[in-house]
């Protein structure tokens, strides 16, 4: 008797004697039932195939290649787009799959029950492959073996083309953009560089690298101005000491000369002496000058008088000669002339060496100014170089992976196995539907003892009598058999 679910083994034991035969009963009837299974159900034949998926021959090291999406996730988008309508629907036209149920079904759900009947699953990672997969594996399923081959082959294929025609689309775009991006930056690069020497002709001789030669320029020419200065200060020195000179030596010679005036005997000799002293003016003076004014009313004057005075004698050449400016008034003439000639030379020198000295300063009081600007606009043209440098080797690398590509030099999918022709059915085996039936004919036979442990009333022990009659056991008596020999 079996109260609160208590099974002991004594009980177990007991319905076990009682209903032996219910165990291989069960156990046989499933079996049978699952054998019966094989015969009935509708056989269906599995075609599979291996991919390995082959390391580029060119080291990643030499040529980083374009595609770097992580292989499960490439393969799981390729098998979404390959077990799709579009895809699967033509497969099942060429190779008329269904054909009892495209009358009555709808084409949709031919693909899904297609789909259900494909499967593609990653292989397992090798050791030291740091998790990557070698490859994948492709199974398709269905009732005729023929098929079923015939339906992984074209599966397979289209995973082959799609693996290729993704690659070089992505490689090819990827080439495409980068060409794009480095037009625009050789843009962006070409107009910097405007920038750049736009700025450098309008601060020229102000830019940071001409700084330290500005200041030496500079030096030099404060040197030359103070020489420059020094000579123009001891040439107009030299003028006034002539001038002087001059001065008092020709009022000498003048005074020595006026005393003979009004001798009519002299009169030519003092026409001479005029006429020489006007020569002599004309060459330092503009007609125009007073002193020259002046001097030819004299000689006018002194013309109108001879004119006046017939009786004047000429005078001979020798004594015309003899009253002529003497050697050294002439002398401090042409010195005097001589410096105001420096003089002028030396102020036009004197007023470049200003102007570049004020020029050469203004371009160093501007430097730092120049130097800001140019700071940012060389820094400018630097970033655009380096992006126009980094997009050029990145569009090298493309162009050498769509080559590589185009080759077959990269990643490949290579065919282990190719789809095999099955010879048995992989649904439903045998073994496993009768071994299957051999066990829940036992899991049904364990549960039938149970059920029957559970509905017997019957009490074989002490323990069944005080959980019965919840009062204690006094005596038992042991069962006692009549031996019907005496």
């Amino acid at each position: 008797m079996v109260r609160n679910g208590e099974f002991s083994v004594r009980d177990a034991k007991r319905v076990l004697r009682k209903y032996w035969w219910i165990v291989p009963l069960t156990v046989v009837l499933c079996g049978s039932a699952g054998y019966v299974a094989t015969r009935v159900l509708p056989a269906r034949y599995t075609s599979e195939t291996k991919v390995l998926v082959d390391e580029p021959i060119v080291s990643a090291e030499y040529v980083k290649p374009v595609v770097s999406e992580d292989l499960n996730l490439r393969i799981t988008s390729m098998k979404a787009q390959i077990l799709s309508g579009p895809r699967l629907q033509p497969i099942i036209e060429k190779f008329n799959l269904y054909p009892d149920l495209r009358a009555t079904t709808q084409m949709g759900d031919l693909v899904d029950k297609l789909k259900g009947a494909v499967d593609v699953d990653m292989l397992q990672p090798t050791p030291g492959s740091w998790g990557r997969a070698p490859g994948f594996h492709i199974k398709v399923t269905y009732d005729k073996p023929q098929l079923a081959q015939q339906i992984c082959s074209e599966i397979l294929s289209v995973f082959m083309e799609q693996n290729a025609l993704r690659r070089m689309e992505q490689t090819q775009k990827t080439h495409q953009f980068m060409g794009k991006e480095v037009l625009e930056a050789k843009a962006n690069l070409d107009k910097q560089d405007a920038k750049l020497a736009e700025f450098k002709r309008q601060f020229i001789g102000s830019l940071p690298d001409e700084e330290q030669s500005n200041l030496g320029l500079l030096q030099g020419l404060n040197t030359q101005l103070e020489a420059t200065t020094q000579s123009l200060n001891r040439v107009q020195q030299d003028k006034a000491i002539n001038e002087s000179l001059l001065s008092q030596q020709e009022a000498s010679w003048k005074s020595a000369m006026t005393g003979g005036m009004q001798n009519p005997d002299t009169m030519e000799q003092q026409l001479v002496v005029l006429q020489d002293q006007l020569s002599n003016m004309l060459m330092r003076y503009t007609p125009d000058y007073p002193d020259v004014i002046k001097l030819k009313s004299q000689i006018e004057a002194l013309k109108s008088r001879m004119a006046a005075d017939p009786g004047a004698k000429p005078a001979t050449p020798s004594v015309s000669t003899k009253l002529r400016e003497p050697a050294q008034l002439v002398q401090l003439r042409t010195r005097i002339q001589q410096d105001e000639l420096n003089i002028v030379e030396l102020t036009k020198r004197q007023n470049s060496i200003q102007e570049r000295i004020r020029l050469i300063e203004g371009r160093v009081q501007a430097s730092p100014m120049v130097e800001e600007k140019y700071k940012d606009l060389t820094r400018d043209y630097q970033t655009a170089q380096q992006i126009y440098n980094d997009l050029l080797k990145k569009q090298s690398d493309s162009s050498i992976a769509t080559d590589l590509e185009s080759e077959k030099a990269s990643e490949v999918f290579r065919i282990l196995d190719p789809p095999n022709y099955p010879l048995s059915p992989s649904f439903p085996k045998p073994l496993v539907f009768i071994g299957g039936g051999f066990g829940a004919g036992l899991a049904l036979a364990v549960a039938i003892l149970y059920l029957l442990a559970m509905l017997d009333q019957a009490m074989y022990s002490e323990r069944d009598v005080e959980n019965c009659l919840k009062l204690p056991v006094l005596v038992s008596l042991p069962r006692l058999s009549t031996d019907t020999t005496h």
